[in-house]
């Protein structure tokens, strides 16, 4: 599917090419007998490629495969809006000690490449065969995806191109940035098409729909959640937003049930071109040991709070870390001869500065130390959501194919999800009651799914440390009580908490709403005492820069998105 995509490149809509039209390596591929030609190219095998490149965006690629638009290299752990979101959130480890300079112009590539290059640029080619042969449901779930991407890549990098490139036409190396608030209206108007689709009668249904199986009563509720999620990331600069959010919710028309969530579900049949595993499973679980370290931050929370989520979020392979339960070991843990700085100390984190009791072997935001042969050791991700291993006291080290072998799933619409914008939007309003109550929905759906997760994903786990109904039950009292007794941004500290751990996965939506809100104040601090301001939107692409002249290099990171008006940045130091 990914051989159409690339093909398209040198054939559709000269606007998307503005950012790799010098690259005459491109142009060998029109000779290329394993791409396929437009007239070769069926609508459902366009469509096929679109949902997986949709879902790249996110997760990115783990082993560079030839065959998609993920190859530039970079930040390599970076790559999709998911990690990157998680990375500044402290969801997962930021490796780097500066905002500003962890993330570089040349990292961005993929993202843009992807988003124009593969996903819009077979929406384009797909579309016209589509329309002629009747086909409109392939044209709504199109619709639905290029909304989505669009409002994300507006998330991320602010004013970006869209309109000339939607307008087709003749070639435009130069496309123009578009305002982000015209791409999200646009992408509103888009949405409602999606749904008018939706309800059509097409000549044939898709002949693969990896999102809902030709659900369109789903589909449907997805689009109406797309709106929701659209309503919440503009409500600073939409006076009209809660009204349009509360029609919505009114209506009764949108994801409620957590069968409904729109997710991919990663099928784990190929580890290698094309690598059909959780990209996070195959970066992690490797021959060498895991490629990533886990949050010190998010690790310490759920661990010191009896989370039930714990064990499925993390897998530790030993139960012992150099400072905590052995001595501190130059070689394996650099830091634990180390005293903390003294800004953490000051921020209450001296404990969490370098290691974990209780084999959370991790690090701490911004910690940017070599790599120690650690690999076989420190711990990755578990079971949910990329397909680990569950976390059962074996303390045993990981290994390709281990746990559920990387059947994981990516969330993007979530019934959880809602709850969560639920919660928000009544704080917002100063409703603190109906947050409290939307919050631990939020919380009790997010448990189901991860609980519900491990059946039938991994033989031999001992079920014995499945936290009980009355484990899950004591977590949500004292989420409520934290949340009664703390005062007006105390509330909002425990809920924004409570929405980065159920998000777990997911980094686009917590790096949104910390962005929104502010909140939660309780993140670890950058190691850096002094690691610039926070990112507001990233750089954009160095290609994009140097090959379209109507996009200028931003001076820096702290430029804030359309719906961020906030005076300053998230208190991230």
């Amino acid at each position: 599917m990914k051989n159409i995509s690339r093909y398209m490149t040198l054939t559709v809509l000269g606007g998307l090419l503005a950012f790799t039209s010098c690259e005459t390596t491109e142009l060998d591929l029109t000779a290329n007998p394993n791409f396929l030609t437009p007239d070769q190219a069926g609508v459902d095998f366009f469509l096929n490629s679109i949902q997986e490149d949709f879902v790249r965006q996110f997760e990115g690629d783990a082993d560079f495969d030839l065959n998609d638009n993920w190859q530039s290299g970079g930040n390599t752990t970076g790559d999709g809006f998911n990690e990157l979101g998680m990375e500044m959130t402290r969801i997962v480890n930021m490796n780097g000690r500066n905002y500003n300079t962890v993330y570089q112009d040349s990292d961005m590539n993929d993202e843009w490449l992807n988003a124009y290059r593969g996903v819009l640029a077979d929406i384009r080619a797909m579309a016209p065969l589509a329309q002629e042969a009747g086909l409109t449901r392939h044209i709504g779930i199109a619709q639905f995806i290029e909304a989505y991407l669009m409002i994300s890549m507006v998330d991320f990098f602010g004013d970006v191109p869209y309109s000339e490139i939607v307008q087709g036409g003749e070639q435009n190396f130069n496309p123009v940035l578009d305002s982000g608030a015209s791409i999200y209206d646009a992408c509103l108007v888009l949405i409602d098409q999606a749904i008018a689709n939706f309800n059509s009668t097409p000549t044939a249904n898709p002949a693969v729909d990896f999102y809902y199986g030709n659900d369109y009563a789903k589909w449907e509720r997805a689009a109406n959640t797309l709106k929701l999620k659209i309503y919440v990331q503009r409500r600073l600069v939409d006076s009209g937003a809660a009204a349009s959010f509360n029609a919505i919710i009114t209506s009764g028309n949108y994801i409620q049930d957590t069968a409904d969530d729109f997710v991919w579900n990663w099928p784990a049949t190929s580890a290698t071109q094309p690598d059909t595993r959780h990209p996070r499973y195959g970066i992690n679980y490797q021959a060498a040991g895991a490629g990533e370290y886990m949050s010190n931050w998010l690790m310490s929370l759920m661990d010191e709070s009896a989370d039930p989520r714990t064990r499925y979020y993390f897998y530790r392979q030993t139960n012992a870390v150099p400072g905590a339960e052995i001595a501190p070991n130059e070689e394996l843990l650099n830091c634990s001869l180390e005293t903390p700085p003294q800004h953490y100390i000051n921020a209450g984190f001296g404990g969490d500065f370098c290691w974990l009791p209780n084999g959370f072997w991790g690090r701490a935001h911004g910690e940017a130390d070599g790599i120690p042969p650690d690999g076989l050791l420190r711990a990755t991700y578990g079971t949910y959501p990329v397909g680990g291993r569950f976390d059962d006291d074996s303390f045993l080290a990981i290994s390709p194919s281990a746990g559920g072998g990387g059947t994981g799933i990516t969330n993007l619409l979530t019934a959880f999800g809602v709850d969560f914008m639920r919660a928000e939007m009544a704080m917002a309003a100063g409703n603190t009651g109906d947050a409290r109550t939307f919050m631990l929905a939020g919380y009790a759906k997010s448990v189901a799914k991860v609980q519900a997760f491990l059946t039938g994903r991994e033989a031999g786990a001992d079920l014995s440390f499945v936290p009980s109904e009355g484990d899950v039950n004591a977590y949500a009292t004292q989420i409520g009580i934290d949340f009664d007794d703390a005062d007006a941004d105390g509330k909002w500290d425990v809920l924004g908490e409570q929405y980065f751990i159920a998000h777990f996965g997911n980094g686009v939506e917590p790096y949104n709403f910390y962005r929104r809100t502010g909140f939660p104040t309780t993140l670890q601090p950058n190691l850096e005492p002094d690691p610039g301001t926070f990112i507001r939107s990233m750089y954009y692409p160095a290609n994009a820069v140097n090959n379209n002249s109507n996009i200028s290099q931003k001076a820096d990171q702290t430029q804030p998105v359309f719906w961020d008006t906030n005076a300053t940045a998230p208190a991230a130091n």
